[in-house]
């Protein structure tokens, strides 16, 4: 099994969800994050002064999917978050070793 963490742009959220869902992710979990890479954050003027906004608001979705699911996985949220414009993201993958249902104690990919 693999964990995908994508960093997408708030606005693309629910293109993204909609499109795992399509694709038979049957959960994910979605947390606001902020931070920046070459984009370098900007500046905004605010009452007549510029301040500097380093770290922009992102959103990460992390989705655990089986090992013959991560290409079309990454491909569907490749397509529902790109804009063409910078800062549209990163994904990342992670292999995880085991997953436990709580409630069930079910294990492995039964637990997804």
């Amino acid at each position: 099994m693999k964990k995908i963490e994508a960093i997408i742009k708030p606005f693309k959220l629910e293109d993204v969800k909609d499109a795992l869902v399509e694709n038979g992710v049957s959960g994910m979990t979605v947390s606001d994050v902020k931070g920046y890479g070459r984009q370098q954050g900007h500046s905004e003027l605010y009452r007549g002064a510029e301040y500097i906004v380093d770290f922009l608001a992102k959103i990460k979705v992390e989705v655990i999917v089986n090992d013959e699911d991560v290409e079309s996985t990454l491909s569907v949220i490749v397509e529902a978050a790109k804009t063409g414009k910078i800062g549209d993201g990163k994904i990342f993958v992670t292999s995880v070793d085991e997953v436990i249902r709580i409630r069930t104690n079910q294990r492995g990919s039964e637990a997804v």
